[in-house]
């Protein structure tokens, strides 16, 4: 069965004068315009293709990635806003649509709004919407505690930054432990810190505990090469300039040099930190 909205494995049953027909091998076959078609290919190969509607609503194909695929969320340009919705440039030559219920806000064109792309089972048209908390679950989590897990950022709040969690949970990184400018829209690795009671999950962006000095330690020693072997930084260094220079909480920072003087890696005088 042929998927619209995300990548499908196809073979070619044929050349045409407007392209190559693809089938799943269950009859279904769909359209591989000419300006799609690769150099070389012989009938029977197989194909990896991205499947959604052309402009005349019709199942077709294409070589080219999109921005973002069925199910999944991401950052979007508006392209255009007319009379329906507003049109997102998802990297295809058909805009993807918002329609005007699926807006938190009007949309203005120009501007970029994290989006869901989804399936609507009335029209069988792939469409998206930002009001993402209609596809983000928090009731059954697959997630645990210091579990490595991807992120997009969404939202500043008085508390911090909300992420999405593997494309499927809604988080929390409190201002206090975040080391580096976000904006809406960054993807990065992340660490699950807490599942509260009611399946709130605070979501540190540095690995927990133990797992963080050996990181913060490699980090320092990193910029202490780069830099030539002495960094005016030490364990009486104010937060803001640790924070600055590594990205890192003055408390992880004192873990990491520790650990490197334990290690012989560094000696630590007056006036900073050295390489031996």
């Amino acid at each position: 069965m042929i998927e619209l909205g995300n990548y499908n494995t196809l073979e070619i049953l044929r050349d045409t004068s407007v392209g190559l027909f693809l089938g799943d091998g269950e009859g279904t076959e769909v359209l591989l315009p000419n300006k799609y078609v690769p150099e070389i290919y012989e009938i029977g190969d197989e194909l990896t293709v991205f499947c959604y509607l052309d402009h005349e609503e019709r199942p077709v194909t294409t070589n080219i990635k999109p921005y973002i695929i069925r199910n999944t969320f991401n950052l979007l340009r508006v392209a255009e806003v007319n009379n329906i919705g507003a049109f997102m440039d998802w990297g295809l030559e058909k805009h993807l649509l918002v329609p005007f219920s699926e807006q938190r806000t009007k949309m203005q064109p120009g501007q970029s709004y994290i989006v869901f792309c989804y399936l609507d089972d009335k029209t069988q048209r792939l469409v998206a919407t930002n009001k993402l908390d209609k596809f983000i679950d928090n009731e059954e989590l697959t997630v645990s505690n210091w579990e490595e897990v991807d992120l997009i950022v969404t939202r500043l709040t008085d508390l911090g930054w909300e992420v999405i969690i593997n494309n499927k949970h809604k988080g929390l990184v409190y201002l206090s432990e975040i080391f580096k400018k976000l904006s809406v829209g960054d993807k990065m690795k992340g660490y699950i810190k807490a599942i509260r009671e009611d399946n709130k999950i605070d979501v540190s962006l540095k690995p927990i505990g133990y797992k963080s000095v050996e990181p913060a330690a490699n980090l320092i020693y990193e910029h202490l090469t780069k830099a030539g072997g002495f960094l005016p930084f030490h364990d009486k260094s104010h937060p803001e300039d640790i924070k600055y220079a590594f990205e890192l909480s003055k408390k992880n920072f004192k873990k990491g040099i520790g650990t490197l003087y334990r290690e012989r890696k560094i000696d630590i005088k007056e006036d900073g930190i050295y390489l031996i």
